[in-house]
């Protein structure tokens, strides 16, 4: 789950990572309320989406005058921003964060995440900060100072030293980003992340460290250890099929294809979308509908799926380990019969009561498009979407 960046610098805040002072305003009045309490001559107006580049799409601008913050905040909000991130449907802006200006003497890269080649927690920095990591590493890997956390033992002073010597750091900046990476890697563990980042991680013109930008990405499957994350989500940033999908606990992700899957297990999902592929055909969604999936949560998979205007065939893959295939094929005549759709549909089952769910089908008196295994299926769909 992705947060702001106004939610993830009051995180910040708790944790002891220093951030320019800065307030959320979700309307032009307000904007200039939160610019007056932080005073000053000149302000940032941030747009809040979920998605990188922001400044690069016009997301970031400075204001030289109350005005000048009233007018940008107006033009943002409501809008939506398209970045390099958010495709071509961009991401709504409901608010701005109006942030103190900060002359900055140099920029840096810093990011904790889960490397899962070696399962621990990965520390990267790089003293090319303001850029995307993806093109530093590419063009300079040499920029790039990358440090695992032994869990056991958990992040040392040395490591912090080693870094911050490889950033060319004075003494007291040295301590400063001691403090900093403790500060995140506390801030990691205790809060069930699975991506926090600092870009630009800055040197200030007082010499002095301070997160510019602030990134924090939620482990989903740690929902349950925090009730408090549910004030942070915001359902705006998110395809609307995908915030529907997350209400019934499918894990549905939606694609660019015009082939839609309805699997049970994610590993079978994203082998059905890879022979889709390799019939010429482009997959619409990925959709895990679970190993314990029933016949409401089925139909519920059937609505979001032909709710996309691109799909143009179903394929249904279902493996009848935990849950039986009969059960599967009368919530796929159930689902087709509400919400009618005209899309061919192709079904391959295997497993738990295989027979008696292929014999439902046959007798539903719908024209569902039997498959005996995936190559079949795939071929079928891909069959059926060229007429």
């Amino acid at each position: 789950m992705n947060i702001h960046e106004y939610q993830a610098k009051k995180l910040f805040t708790d944790y002891g990572i220093p951030v320019p002072a800065g307030y959320p305003a979700f309307h032009a009045k307000e904007a200039v309320q939160q610019a007056e309490i932080l005073g000053g001559s000149a302000w940032m107006v941030k747009a809040q989406v979920h998605a990188g580049g922001r400044g690069k799409a016009g997301g970031v601008k400075k204001a030289y005058s109350l005005e000048e913050v009233s007018s940008l905040a107006q033009k943002l909000i409501g809008t939506r921003l398209i970045t390099h991130q958010t495709g071509t449907q961009g991401q709504p802006v409901n608010g701005v964060l109006i942030e103190q200006t900060t002359a900055i003497k140099s920029e840096m890269y810093l990011s904790l995440l889960i490397d899962r080649s070696c399962q621990q927690i990965a520390v990267i920095a790089s003293s090319a900060g303001g850029m995307d990591i993806e093109e530093v590493a590419t063009k300079t890997p040499a920029k790039i100072i990358t440090r695992t956390i032994d869990p056991t033992v958990g992040l040392s002073e040395y490591q912090c030293r080693e870094i911050a010597f490889a950033l060319g750091l004075d003494n007291n900046q040295r301590k400063q980003l001691t403090t900093v990476l403790f500060g995140l890697y506390r801030l990691f563990l205790e809060q069930d992340l699975s991506l926090v980042e600092i870009n630009p991680l800055i040197i200030a013109a007082d010499g002095n460290l301070l997160a510019l930008d602030a990134k924090i990405n939620l482990d989903d499957n740690a929902l349950y250890r925090h009730p408090n994350w549910s004030s942070l989500y915001d359902p705006s940033q998110e395809d609307e099929k995908e915030h529907r999908a997350r209400q019934f606990d499918l894990n549905y992700i939606a694609l660019d294809g015009y082939i839609a899957c309805m699997v049970n297990g994610a590993g079978l999902a994203m082998a059905t979308m890879d022979v889709i592929k390799l019939y010429g055909g482009q997959p619409a969604n990925f959709l895990d509908v679970g190993g314990g999936t029933t016949a409401e949560k089925v139909t519920e998979a059937f609505k979001i799926i032909v709710s996309d205007q691109k799909v143009k065939a179903i394929l249904v893959n279902i493996f009848g380990g935990i849950v039986r295939c009969d059960l599967i094929a009368q919530g796929v005549i159930h689902a087709i019969k509400e919400t009618g759709t005209p899309l061919p549909v192709v079904v391959r089952l295997e497993g738990t009561n295989v027979d008696a769910g292929k014999q439902l089908l046959m007798d539903s008196g719908l024209t569902v498009i039997p498959a005996d295994n995936l190559d079949d299926a795939a071929k079928k769909a891909v069959q059926a979407v060229r007429g």
